[in-house]
């Protein structure tokens, strides 16, 4: 079986009914659970070459079915691949089909590791945050959430960090619910290592954001 079968061969309908009506989605569902594609992606890691995995990432993303894309970027989350290039080109084109939360953060969570293989890439994620796709925007701040994590930054980390805030600043005034929770997200994740650069940006931006995000934002300074 393909590997789009092997997830099919799972399918529960009951459950796929709960899921498509609390993602909200259109896509295809086929009610499978997140363990059982969590041991789908466990064999193929296991079996395939660096380009099969790739190629079998492709083939589920392009198949729109809800597990299939949720599998596809499960089995591109690695810290180290040979291939770094090619996943994170394919990562990149499926940024502009991100259509729900669900989706997006499982995809940004493979993205987010080929950015800390190479920071460079951020050149490209500016872009996105210009985007008219309100998923494009917000996966500019999910997909560098990292930077947020950072104990004890270098200097180009923090020049990272500024980037990005930089990017949450021009984010303010977009009062879309998914962009003003990404954005107190990001401060509150920041706040955990860095407080005093969170209140600093809330001082100067704060009163364009959404009451939920400055909360959120500050949700761990008490």
């Amino acid at each position: 079986m393909t590997p789009l079968q092997q997830i099919a061969a799972l399918e529960n309908r009951a459950k796929a009914g709960e899921m498509v009506a609390y993602h909200k989605t259109t896509r295809p569902v086929l009610g499978v659970s997140n363990g059982d594609i969590d041991q789908l992606v466990k064999g193929w890691k296991a079996d395939a070459t660096p380009e099969l995995r790739l190629q079998i990432a492709h083939d589920l993303w392009s198949s729109r079915v809800f597990e299939a894309c949720i599998a596809a970027a499960k089995l591109l989350t690695q810290a180290r691949m040979q291939n770094d290039t090619e996943v994170w080109a394919e990562i990149q084109g499926w940024v502009p089909a991100f259509d729900g939360w669900a989706i997006a953060d499982h995809a940004s969570k493979a993205g987010e590791k080929r950015l800390q293989a190479d920071p460079r890439c951020l050149d490209q994620v500016e872009d996105w945050t210009r985007s008219d796709h309100m998923w494009t925007r917000r996966a500019a701040l999910v997909m560098t959430l990292p930077w947020a994590k950072i104990r004890n930054p270098k200097p180009a980390d923090i020049e990272n960090q500024e980037r990005i805030l930089g990017w949450a600043a021009g984010y303010t005034t977009d009062h879309n619910w998914f962009i003003q929770k990404a954005i107190g997200w990001w401060l509150r994740t920041l706040s955990e290592k860095s407080p005093d650069r969170t209140r600093a940006f809330i001082a100067q931006y704060g009163e364009a954001m959404k009451p939920f995000a400055r909360r959120e934002a500050l949700r761990k300074l008490g």
